[in-house]
């Protein structure tokens, strides 16, 4: 049995439309999904660049992916994922 993914933070790029409230709604509904948080880091002239939390009890990270893509918008980067029975977060450590 493989482990359900719980949470993860994808870093996009995103044209201006439709706009990150539009795009949240939308990817609250994927199955799995219980939670949408989008912050824009930054924007252009035709572009947003924006950080996508989502959290759920079993996330189905290829739904995600093509729904993004058929927003218009590209996944840069996976900057966190938490699999597992619960969701943990980062330790602090010495090194910062």
């Amino acid at each position: 049995m493989i482990g359900k993914i719980r949470r993860i933070v994808l870093d996009t790029l995103k044209p201006m439309e439709p706009n990150i409230i539009e795009m949240a709604k939308k990817l609250s509904v994927v199955d799995g999904v219980s939670a949408v948080n989008i912050s824009l880091v930054e924007i252009d002239l035709k572009v947003e660049n924006a950080k996508i939390t989502i959290e759920g009890e079993d996330i189905n990270f290829d739904d995600v992916e093509s729904l993004i893509q058929d927003m218009g918008a590209s996944i840069h980067s996976i900057d966190e994922v938490v699999a597992g029975k619960e969701i943990i977060d980062d330790a602090e450590t010495l090194q910062g």
